[in-house]
């Protein structure tokens, strides 16, 4: 990226100053040399954003931000209703909800070497993974309409779990508003048979082995510890999901202009919150993401079954679920006072200061967990949000190490057999039904994950609690 283009106001905070026809500016939370890396449309599409309606503040860039559909993959903007602010499905995405969840085992690394073959293979048996993957369930009309509004709860309810999982699930496992309605049948049918599935692309199910804690009080809040073992599913709302972001950017496309809306990209097709086509978009939208909540719940339930059959003495309870392809109803203080706003965060994960209301009591002195995804090959991040957080990005971090070049750039490059034998001579053992799919999430492929999240704390977005690196990873 060109840092002429930029104000630095620290070495962790970059400025887009207002422009042409930006109501705000933007911000990205980065160091040096990851702005640098970055490519120039991260810095065109955030401007772009800040010309929407109703949009308040600022835009914000998390450290492992690259170019997306309409919004910058990394981008958080909040609009509001009150002031003609707008809902856009390129704000959120086509992986609607879209997150990660982690999982306490009970174990240690010295539980897992003897097993880890046996486990890695029993994984991928039992988790289904890769296009087209179909799950245990098959759901008829009145089934799908009731998990779209359940969520995690509808899965507990199916016998995928416990009521204890739910406080440690963002909105207890569902999000009010979801209107199964507004999500068309072609949706619905393209979810019938995917429940239960990790589906493709960066999408995994990782065993981890706690190797760093940096913050000693805020690991023990959370129960982590030096040498734990811990299980990450991260994945979405699959096929429903996309067909949402689908039909629903055509139609915003479509009556932008009778909304009085100019687009400067078409990818950012938006809608009124206030308009009927934009509660519309909000229904299906939540409907999406119980869809991706009861997913992660009931793939959770089949890896415990995995656990219990290959190492008994583990024991799954959860540490978080949080979702980071979003557009929540939240309310932030703006200039001093309090606003209800609709933050997107496409590509960024909500990081709720020390205090929050919605967080577990068990959580609410240390701040929410937020987990940062790395890679099968490099490491993955535990963090807390903090309450500088709260007042800089709307309570909001990065969720990932962030692409350095294209899935098609990465599989030119490497052999994802190659890869699978490398990671394998590293105590790394991948399985996974596409080979190709490996090689398009090569390691080298993203951003480094640790200067990621060491940016994400220098900015003040979220506190460094461990680092976790890969034993097993299911890839879809």
């Amino acid at each position: 990226m060109d840092m002429h283009r930029l104000e630095a106001l620290n070495d962790y905070s970059w400025r887009i100053p207002r422009q042409g026809a930006m109501r705000v500016p933007a911000v990205i939370f980065a160091s040096g040399a990851l702005i640098e890396a970055m490519d120039d449309k991260v810095c065109e599409q955030a401007s772009r954003v800040a010309a929407l309606p109703g949009i308040v503040e600022a835009v914000y860039v998390m450290p492992d931000a690259h170019w997306g559909y309409g919004f910058p993959i990394g981008g958080v903007a909040a609009f509001d209703a009150e002031a003609g602010g707008v809902v856009s499905a390129g704000g959120v995405g086509f992986d609607i909800s879209c997150g990660v969840r982690m999982l306490h085992t009970g174990l240690v690394a010295d539980d897992i070497l003897g097993v880890q073959p046996a486990l890695a293979d029993a994984l991928f048996r039992d988790i289904p993974a890769g296009v087209g993957s179909h799950g245990v369930l098959r759901l008829g009309a009145k089934a799908m309409e009731a998990m779209l509004r359940g969520g995690a709860r509808w899965a507990v309810e199916q016998g995928f779990g416990t009521p204890e999982d739910l406080p440690f699930i963002e909105e207890h496992g569902c999000l009010d508003g979801a209107d199964p309605a507004a999500v068309s049948v072609q949706a619905k049918r393209r979810q019938r048979d995917e429940m239960g599935t990790l589906g493709s692309g960066n999408h995994y199910l990782e065993v981890q082995r706690v190797v760093q804690i940096f913050d000693n009080d805020l690991a023990q809040a959370f129960g982590v510890h030096l040498g734990d073992i811990k299980l990450s599913i991260h994945c979405g709302s699959r096929g429903l999901g996309h067909q949402i972001g689908t039909e629903f950017l055509r139609r915003m496309a479509v009556a932008a202009a009778d909304f009085g809306i100019h687009l400067a990209d078409r990818e950012l097709a938006c809608a009124p919150i206030a308009a009927d086509l934009g509660q519309e978009y909000l229904g299906a939208m939540r409907a999406a993401g119980n869809c991706a909540l009861a997913n992660r719940q009931i793939i959770t339930s089949l890896a415990r079954e995995t656990f219990a059959r290959v190492l008994p003495k583990a024991r799954l309870s959860l540490l978080f679920d949080v979702s980071h392809n979003t557009c929540k109803r939240e309310t932030h203080s703006v200039d001093g006072r309090p606003r209800q706003l609709y933050v997107h965060r496409k590509g960024a994960t909500r990081a709720f200061g020390p205090g929050h209301p919605s967080l577990p009591p068990v959580y609410r002195a240390a701040g929410q967990p937020v987990m940062i995804g790395g890679t099968m090959g490099t490491a993955s991040y535990l963090l807390a949000g903090t309450v500088m957080g709260m007042a800089r990005a709307f309570g909001s971090a990065c969720h990932g190490a962030g692409r350095a070049m294209s899935r098609r750039q990465a599989a030119r490059l490497w052999s994802g057999e190659r890869l699978r034998d490398e990671l394998a001579a590293r105590g790394v053992l991948i399985r996974s039904p596409s080979w190709r799919g490996v090689a398009e999430e090569a390691p080298a492929a993203y951003k480094d994950v640790d200067a990621v999240a060491e940016a994400a704390e220098r900015a003040g977005l979220a506190q460094r609690v461990a680092r976790l690196q890969p034993m097993v990873c299911i890839k879809g």
